[in-house]
């Protein structure tokens, strides 16, 4: 991923390296990004499936360009990660991820780079659809994916499907 620039943010490409870092520690985590990192991340639930996710971007490289950590440009700091995964369904589709920790939601920075990620996504090659899932109860998905112009396709085991 490129650095992609929004009013707010910066979205950097999350390194298996860096990975490995956030691993270990925060201040590991900062020296290989070059960023502060808020005390809330990474999540310890996040931690446990970065061996995996280094363990794939090694092997398949390519799909490493796909992943990014969300930097506030302001405070320099990490507050965030976002990203794509190849749909298992349909390989023209790109199914997004993210998660910001809480003392930045609510700001509206998740739609801010929903926006940014979506648009590049789609310029990607041999990408048609961007897709998404939330929980039926997520009212703040909900609404950043509906901003980020999403449509609902559905309801689903307690989860609802978008796609662009």
């Amino acid at each position: 991923m490129p650095h992609i620039k929004t009013d707010r943010l910066m979205l950097i490409t999350f390194t298996a390296e860096m990975m490995q870092a956030a691993i270990s520690s925060e201040r590991e985590l900062e020296q290989a990004a070059g960023y502060q990192v808020i005390d809330d991340y990474p999540s310890d639930d996040y931690k446990e499936i970065l061996p995996f996710k280094i363990q794939r971007y090694r092997q398949y490289p390519e799909e490493n360009e796909w992943e990014g950590l969300i930097v506030h440009q302001e405070d320099q700091i990490i507050m965030g990660d976002m990203g794509f995964r190849r749909s298992t369904d349909n390989p023209e589709e790109l199914e997004l991820g993210y998660s910001i920790v809480p003392a930045y939601q609510g700001q509206g920075y998740a739609t801010e780079m929903a926006q940014a990620i979506i648009t590049w996504g789609l310029t990607q090659a041999g990408i048609k659809r961007i897709i998404a899932s939330c929980d039926t109860n997520n009212q703040a998905s909900i609404r950043v994916l509906e901003k980020a112009g999403l449509k609902k396709l559905g309801e689903q085991e307690h989860k609802i499907r978008w796609s662009t």
